[in-house]
């Protein structure tokens, strides 16, 4: 069986790590796609534009998803590999998905060295993290189905047995309905749906 399950933080969270005068203030984000990222970082960075450095990490999706797990990791100015991977590190260790963190660093004026910025960034992403509700949420898959309308007792008998989270419907000689449905049941139900005259199935992320 698909495992469709995964593991995110509930809501926003912070963390703080302070090391040789150097401060490391950490936002994890649940995010639901790349394009969640920019607006959260840019807002950061207007929010805290006296920072000398704006690291972040991300990890979207899971093994069964459209387009698997994706990930990225971003030093922002900080030595190579020093930063980012640090704060992806920890969404990894903690096989956490669907998250954002950022972590803004105010300079002490005194160098930390590349291990010390690996711990200070690991450090302030764990302290976000743990001050995070972490929750087990389930990877769903939208199918829309286009029907005539004397196939809706049948359609909608699909609906009531499988009971998926209906996000649209518009019922005309026309209909369409669009579902959430767990990804382990997408293939079933829309197989289901397509055995019915005059039906067809998409499938949208």
């Amino acid at each position: 069986m698909i495992s469709d399950t995964y593991l995110t933080i509930a809501s926003p969270a912070e963390g703080l790590y302070k090391d040789k005068g150097s401060r490391f203030l950490a936002f994890a984000y649940p995010i639901f796609s790349e394009t969640d990222v920019k607006p959260l970082v840019d807002a950061l960075k207007e929010k805290y534009y006296d920072a000398r450095h704006h690291c972040y990490a991300w990890r979207l999706g899971i093994e069964a998803s459209e387009g698997g797990v994706r990930f990225r990791a971003n030093d922002d100015g900080e030595p190579a590999g020093s930063a980012g991977r640090p704060i992806l590190g920890q969404l990894l260790s903690r096989e956490l998905t669907n998250l954002l963190v950022v972590v803004v660093r105010y300079f002490g004026g005194i160098k930390l060295g590349v291990p010390g910025l690996i711990a200070a960034y690991k450090e302030a992403t764990a302290d976000a993290l743990a001050a995070a509700e972490v929750v087990e949420r389930t990877e769903k898959q939208i199918v829309t189905v286009d029907f005539p309308y004397l196939v809706i007792n049948q359609v909608m008998r699909v609906v009531k047995e499988m009971n998926p989270e209906v996000v649209g419907q518009e019922f005309d000689l026309a209909c369409t309905l669009r579902a959430a449905v767990r990804l382990r049941d997408a293939q079933t139900f829309a197989q289901r749906m397509d055995d019915i005259e005059g039906v067809n199935v998409s499938f949208s992320s």
